[in-house]
């Protein structure tokens, strides 16, 4: 597959993904109601190829090149399924991030084979079952014969409503021979939520991205057969800068989504905001707060796209791609907050009826909104600012 054919190839995903916005949108109004799973947008977006972004060329996918081609279409993507739905969005950053990593580490051909077959064609689900904040201890592994087995609990796994042979990305620490926690290595396996041993809470119950089912899982001495386990190895030094694009894609979205429910909105109702202005059409009031919520949007998308573009660069500097990556989460949470929260200003009373739950739009950033400090993410670009040098980015984020 030529160059030509893969940036061909990822346009029409993004334009797919465009078309599926409204669907994916009520489903996503049932699945916060009701606070299930967002299989049937996960389904959707699995027979719209879009898996097929993180798959490199060789195994059928639209990945080539180095390590962030494409980016800026995945983050595109990105924005596009969250502005639909955010506990969407949130499941498919696993799809978007975690196979740059697994196609790319120690793992036999084969596996890689059948991880994009399942990918690609049984749109399989991937967990990034990592957290461990409030557990008793991390999670472990020690060698047996064939494998690992790997104990413990992990408290956040979004995207595991899914159920069966969906896929958890297990990080555990690896015991050495005399199986003293400080000689421990850093492994990851890959693990089937229908595995033995794995036990799911189904404990997921929060303000917003309610769909995410990001549930506790125990695992409970589970095997792990040789090949389906590896050793993390150093992280490319722009991963740091791409997640943090993933965080402002995730936002943008859906700071877009509300803004785009709001134009809906208006334009059936067509009300003024007071008496003197008989339609949203003749309210300036109401053009002024549009043009300011537009224009922000707009400045938003356009930095966090063009920092995408650049991670695609073949000598993109990563201290560079970090503080902007930092910059566009910041920018992105902002506008996003903003925007979620000021809506119903704009459309008034009646848009409060739990039928349009527009209220999602900032419970979803609200909720994602505190999974990392944004103070911290500004005293970390004023660092950088005042000295000139990327300060320890691990003194400011919390992994």
């Amino acid at each position: 597959m030529t160059q030509e054919d893969l940036v061909k190839g990822r346009a029409e995903i993004v334009a797919r993904v465009r078309e599926l916005r409204a669907e994916m949108s009520e489903n996503g109004v049932r699945s916060d109601a009701d606070g299930t799973d967002v299989a049937a947008n996960m389904r959707l977006l699995g027979e719209a190829g879009v898996n097929r972004l993180s798959v490199p060329a060789e195994y059928g996918g639209l990945w080539g090149g180095g390590m962030w081609s494409g980016w800026r279409d995945t983050t595109e993507v990105l924005v596009e399924i969250s502005a639909a739905d955010g506990s969407t969005g949130l499941c498919w950053t696993n799809h978007g991030i975690h196979p740059r990593r697994l196609f790319t580490a120690d793992l036999p051909r084969a596996t890689k084979e059948q991880l994009a077959d399942e990918l690609i064609h049984d749109g399989r689900r991937l967990v990034s079952s990592n957290a461990e904040a409030g557990a008793k201890g991390p999670v472990t592994g020690r060698r047996v014969p064939g494998g690992v087995v790997v104990s413990g609990t992990k408290t956040f796994n979004t995207n595991s409503g899914g159920g069966g042979r969906d896929l958890l990305i297990v990080g555990f620490a690896l015991l050495g021979l005399d199986a003293v926690l400080e000689t421990a290595t850093r492994h990851e396996a890959l693990v089937r939520l229908d595995a033995p041993g794995v036990r799911q809470a189904h404990d997921w119950d929060n303000m917003g991205q309610r769909g995410t089912h990001s549930q506790t899982i125990t695992y409970d001495e589970v095997f792990v057969p040789d090949g389906w386990h590896f050793a993390s190895t150093l992280t490319d030094p722009n991963a740091f800068g791409a997640g943090m694009l993933f965080h402002a894609a995730l936002m943008q979205g859906l700071g877009e989504g509300a803004f785009g429910a709001a134009i809906g909105y208006l334009r059936d109702l067509n009300r003024g905001s007071m008496p003197r202005f008989p339609t949203a059409l003749e309210d300036p009031l109401m053009h002024r707060q549009l043009g300011e919520m537009s224009s922000e949007l707009a400045a938003a998308r356009a930095y966090l796209l063009s920092v995408a573009g650049w991670l695609e660069e073949p000598d993109a500097d990563p201290r560079t791609i970090t503080v902007h990556g930092f910059r566009s989460k910041v920018a992105s949470n902002r506008v996003s907050l903003d925007v979620t929260g000021r809506i119903h200003d704009l459309t008034g009373a009646r848009s409060t009826a739990n039928r349009y739950r527009f209220d999602r739009f900032w419970r979803n950033a609200r909720t994602f909104a505190t999974h990392d400090s944004i103070d911290a993410k500004n005293a970390f670009i004023g660092a950088y600012e005042l000295s000139g040098e990327l300060p320890n980015v691990l003194d400011y984020f919390r992994i």
